[in-house]
């Protein structure tokens, strides 16, 4: 038997029903979207319904959505591209006078970019985490100055799954006159995401994060913000992303929005029913050596991420070959190394060392849940 698949925030299985939409514009509908004829017209239709599609889903306008190779191209454009349309009316100062705040749990989409900028001479300052892996907004508040740019802090944690409170804080920014970009890669298709609810300037989504292919994305840009491109060439995307357009892949992101806009928010309720059964099932045959990471309500409905106590996670999980998940721990030349994330949420190395990340998603079933906490149980009982 194949090995129960419980690493869906990590990447999800291309849908059907979204590769059968592809399939023809990988066959048939072969035209350069920017030609006149009809083989460059039909494909340009597509990637017009395929960003009326995705917009829908973020309750966006349709000319706000740019498309991009993923979640990674995403942030970085959102955030150097902010930074970046400073320097025209900064004359060489631009970089000491851009400040930007993250939080200390961010994707490596939104760290290196911003550690790429620190180098230039941009300003960073990172606001922590509590033990649950929330963000205080009343630190962003406290963190934002007279030069502060660009607030970038996640929507959903991609390992522990924590929902931050992005509508306060971007409450707060809008208060201050900054622009606020989230990365909102693990929750859009999960929960609802809408831009307007959440009252972000900026909004990167990854494809293969809701059963897209990889290699394709989004970014959200709210009317009136201006980013300089990060491509620059030909006048695609409004002028803000140079390169010929991806049909094939921008049609099946379109068709996997549509299929997470009909599914919502029943999905979110099935998803949340699988975790609580596994988290349920892992309790009662373990007790207290499995320990909750991240928040216990505001978290994401797919995501359980819990320290096997007494073990290493990553010795666990290649112990058990019956089940694909993945691992908050690390060995190293005898070292287990905690992820960024938990150390950050003050997980104590003892406990951390054990941390397992399990999440479900729209093809898990109920037995496989039953089958993977029973192997669990087993697996960690003896170590």
């Amino acid at each position: 038997m194949k090995p129960i698949y419980l690493d869906y925030n990590a990447t999800t299985p291309i849908d059907p029903a979204v590769s059968e939409a592809m399939f023809p514009y990988l066959r048939t509908h072969f035209g350069n979207p920017s030609s006149t004829h009809i083989y460059g017209t039909t494909a340009h239709e597509a990637v017009d319904q395929a960003r009326r599609n995705v917009a829908d889903l973020l309750g966006a306008k349709r000319e706000a959505i740019v498309f991009t190779s993923g979640g990674t191209e995403a942030s970085n454009h959102a955030i150097k591209g902010v930074v970046f349309a400073k320097l025209r009316g900064w004359s060489g100062r631009w970089a000491k006078a851009a400040h930007i705040i993250t939080s200390s749990i961010e994707h490596p989409a939104t760290v290196q970019p911003c550690e790429f900028l620190k180098r230039l001479g941009c300003t960073i300052t990172v606001v922590p985490v509590d033990r649950q892996g929330l963000v205080d907004p009343d630190a962003v508040r406290k963190a934002i100055t007279r030069g502060t740019t660009l607030i970038s802090i996640m929507h959903a944690n991609n390992e522990v799954g924590t929902i931050q409170p992005i509508r306060e804080i971007a409450r707060i920014a809008r208060e201050r006159g900054v622009l606020v970009h989230t990365d909102a890669a693990q929750s859009v298709g999960k929960v609802e995401v809408n831009v307007d609810d959440l009252g972000v300037d900026l909004l990167s989504v990854a494809g293969h994060k809701l059963h897209a292919p990889k290699g394709v994305g989004v970014l959200y840009v709210r009317e009136g913000v201006t980013l300089e491109p990060l491509l620059h060439g030909a006048g695609h995307e409004g002028d803000r992303r140079a390169g010929t357009e991806n049909v094939p892949y921008l049609v099946g992101l379109g068709t996997a929005c549509t299929l997470a806009r009909k599914s919502l928010p029943q999905a979110t309720q099935r998803l949340q029913q699988l975790r609580d059964r596994l988290w349920e099932r892992l309790r009662a045959g373990i007790g207290e050596r499995v320990v909750l990471n991240g928040h216990p309500t505001l978290r994401l409905p797919n995501t359980l991420n819990v320290n096997f106590v007494g073990c290493v996670g990553a010795d666990l999980l290649q112990a058990t070959p019956e089940i694909a998940a993945s691992t908050g721990s690390a060995c190293h030349e005898g070292q287990v190394n905690q992820s960024p994330v938990l150390c950050a949420m003050g997980v104590p190395p003892e406990l951390g060392k054990g941390a397992v990340r399990l999440s479900v998603g729209r093809f898990t079933t109920e037995d496989e849940i039953d089958r993977a906490a029973e192997v669990l149980i087993s697996r960690a009982g003896k170590r």
